[in-house]
């Protein structure tokens, strides 16, 4: 069954993901653009560095074409968000990515975007899910779509380039003075970062900036347990920083010069005060509802309203359009701004964290500890566990009513179960785009996450 979860259609390539599949999807959507007003419908198509994305990339414009739309097609590997900026300034009537994002080497999939840059809602995926197999799949040859127009290929990196420079202060960042490590996760992230600077004080390496559809045996995701290889080589002191991009370069993570993990929970409400103090943005914040307490606290301090959503940049993305907040995140590494897509976008994170070293004059970990200092150190951790390992849903657990003592005031069932007390938490969601199930702890001992995610293990196997 194609099925879209919370970000997009993903399925294992060869098993679900297949052409004939592509092209199924494909249909659908050029079913749903002819149906919408107008005529001349444009799509702008981009994809990762995963097996065979180029040739599902090629597969969708071909399917458009054949139906009279004109597809542009990027002539290389680029990150999801730059697909998301054409749609938004090239008037294009949607965008597709074809991406697993941070998923494991055997998945991939494909993404919609729609005119505003933003990720498409339930109502549009629905829309296409429905018309599925109701009008068989038309195929062009690239031969033929090129020669009736409705294929071009284009360099998708220019605009995207192009707007970094005009959005952060780039002349400022040159004259930092840092030795920086950055790891693409063989993903599509390339040195855009270094690219968007230029020539400068800044010292760049590089981890993992090659093909390798394997993603090296690990999963393309910025989160510590496959970041082994960064962990060690920051340890060195080497650097003054580093940065982690995912498959598709839409999420990001961080080191500070010791090599410890800074993971979004951290460099969200960071990057909120650096807007909210420097660059003068007062809007909101907004964050999903397995993010860290931290974000709430350094809102309140802004006087900034903290808006909560369920887990999917979809719901942060729709606040960006709504015009309620300057930033917004998930706790997966996904973190967006106001004023430039209503999505999330890894290099355009680290650019702006570098912006921020670079107008309060102190280095990332000096900034790391100012923000601990006056908001306190939160714990944060998640798991997965297969599905196949579950019995039953999480709507079936039986609930405690303390948490090592403490008692829960609140349960938070916005997106899957959560369980609150005063100064921890503990929850369970059903994954939208994996057959797993996530185990969420925070507190403001390091000692007491560990127990509270030992605590959420027992209870989802023993169900």
């Amino acid at each position: 069954m194609i099925k879209f979860g919370t970000d997009g259609w993903r399925a294992v390539i060869a098993q679900d993901f297949t052409f004939d599949n592509l092209k199924k999807v494909s249909q659908a959507i050029a079913d749903y653009l002819l149906k919408q007003k107008g005529k001349n419908k444009k799509v702008v198509i981009g994809y990762d560095c995963r097996f065979l994305s180029a040739e599902f990339a090629k597969t969708v414009a071909l399917v458009l074409a054949a139906n009279k739309i004109k597809a542009v097609l990027s002539d290389r590997a680029v990150p999801t968000p730059a697909v998301s900026l054409h749609a938004l300034h090239g008037k294009y009537d949607l965008g597709v990515m074809i991406t697993a994002s941070h998923n494991g080497a055997e998945f991939n999939g494909l993404k919609i975007k729609t005119k505003d840059g933003g990720a498409a809602d339930k109502t549009l995926t629905d829309t296409v899910e429905r018309l599925i197999d109701t009008t068989k799949a038309k195929v062009l040859s690239e031969e033929e779509a090129k020669k009736k127009g409705l294929l071009k290929i284009e360099d998708l990196t220019i605009l995207y380039l192009g707007f970094f420079k005009k959005f952060v202060n780039v002349e400022k960042i040159k004259k930092l003075k840092l030795n920086i490590l950055v790891d693409i996760m063989y993903g599509a992230g390339d040195n855009f970062i270094e690219k968007v600077i230029g020539k400068s004080s800044i010292t760049f390496n590089y981890l993992h900036n090659e093909f390798n559809p394997s993603f090296g045996g690990v999963h393309p995701e910025p989160i510590e347990q496959y970041l082994q290889e960064m962990t060690s080589v920051m340890k060195t002191g080497k650097y003054d920083l580093g940065i982690v991009l995912d498959g598709d370069a839409d999420r990001i993570a961080a080191f500070d010069s010791k090599g410890n993990y800074v993971n979004a929970q951290v460099l969200l409400p960071l990057l909120s005060i650096h807007l909210n103090k420097n660059r003068k943005q007062k809007g909101g914040i907004g964050k999903t509802v397995v993010g860290s307490n931290i974000i709430d606290d350094v809102a309140l301090s802004l006087d900034a309203a903290c808006y909560e959503t369920p887990v999917g940049f979809k719901y942060i993305s729709s606040l960006f359009k709504q015009g309620l907040i300057s930033v917004g995140g998930e706790e997966a590494g996904g973190i967006g701004f106001a004023g430039y897509i209503p999505e999330r976008d890894g290099s355009m994170s680290a650019l702006l964290l570098l912006e921020m070293i670079a107008c309060e004059q102190k280095s990332f970990d000096a900034l790391l500890t100012q923000l601990y200092k006056k908001y306190g150190r939160w714990y944060y951790s998640r798991t997965a566990i297969p599905v196949k390992s579950v019995k039953k849903s999480v709507s079936d657990l039986k609930l405690p009513t303390h948490l090592f003592g403490k008692k829960i005031e609140r349960i938070n069932t916005l997106d899957g179960i959560k369980l609150i007390t005063k100064d921890n938490w503990l929850m369970f969601r059903q994954s939208g785009t994996e057959p797993i199930v996530r185990v969420y702890a925070e507190s403001q001992s390091k000692e007491e996450a560990e127990k509270l995610m030992a605590l959420g293990k027992k209870m989802i196997y023993a169900l």
